[in-house]
């Protein structure tokens, strides 16, 4: 019952969601987003740090990729009591991996075009982590079975976001959706469900570390003042995301299935 109870709130708050999400108003990209506080060239690579910080994410992606294919290869493992589990931490790690090269992409030549190309892998692998959540606490079944839907919902928030650009008239309303709903409901769930594993609290410590990523890039000048131009805010802000995302591989190594 108690399930099924929370199952009919996150359904009823999903779709208010989504009704506030279309009713109101549009939430345009704002025009100075791209002018960020370090524009330093190096090497001969623009906005050099920006670029740079970004390989963070390649470690941490990478770094979740080599230890899914370790347990895979591994005939007794403990990470996942159903081998299947690892689907969505696939997809997650693929996509930090991805969020390298789309950021680097971006922070090349900062603007519109380049964006699309940043944000795509971001809310994909905020979307598996949701299903990896359900998977964990609530339902085998239904954490994968939501997992195609969750990933076509976060692409297509993004594209509509850059269609409604191409047209003079952006919409982040449905991508700013993608990629913060998913993290209240991961908040939510954990409280309301246990995890099957040990260290199921790291989920909470992941979620510190992305807000205080997403910290960083609104304090961006404000930290490129306070460090006399060593780093910026949103430098950090790569490092701290790209932490959190090798949080999870930590997670994974240490966790244990619990006894029932």
């Amino acid at each position: 019952m108690k399930t099924h109870h929370h199952l009919w709130l996150f359904t009823g708050a999903t779709i208010l969601v989504a009704a506030a999400a279309i009713i109101l108003p549009p939430v345009a990209q704002p025009a100075e987003y791209h002018l960020f506080a370090d524009q330093r060239n190096f090497l001969g690579i623009p906005n050099f740090s920006d670029v740079v910080s970004n390989l963070a994410f390649l470690v941490s992606g990478s770094a979740g990729l080599l230890f899914l294919w370790q347990v895979r290869q591994t005939p007794e493992q403990f990470t996942f009591a159903d081998r299947k589990e690892s689907l969505p931490y696939w997809v997650l790690f693929f996509s930090v991996t991805a969020v390298a090269f789309g950021s680097m992409y971006y922070h090349w030549q900062p603007d519109i075009d380049h964006l699309l190309w940043d944000r795509l892998p971001i809310v994909i692998a905020i979307a598996a982590l949701l299903s990896a959540t359900l998977a964990d606490r609530v339902n085998i079944a239904a954490g994968l079975a939501v997992l195609p839907l969750l990933v076509m919902l976060a692409i297509l928030s993004v594209l509509y976001w850059y269609w409604t650009e191409l047209q003079g008239a952006g919409n982040l309303n449905f991508y700013l959706v993608m990629q913060f709903y998913p993290i209240l409901l991961i908040i939510w769930i954990s409280l309301c469900f246990p995890s099957r594993y040990s260290h199921g609290y790291a989920v909470f410590q992941v979620i510190v570390l992305y807000a205080g990523a997403k910290l960083f890039e609104i304090l961006d000048s404000q930290i490129f003042t306070w460090t006399s131009g060593w780093i910026s805010g949103h430098s950090l802000k790569h490092l701290t995301a790209a932490f959190a995302a090798y949080w999870i591989v930590r997670m994974l190594r240490k966790r244990r299935r619990l006894e029932s």
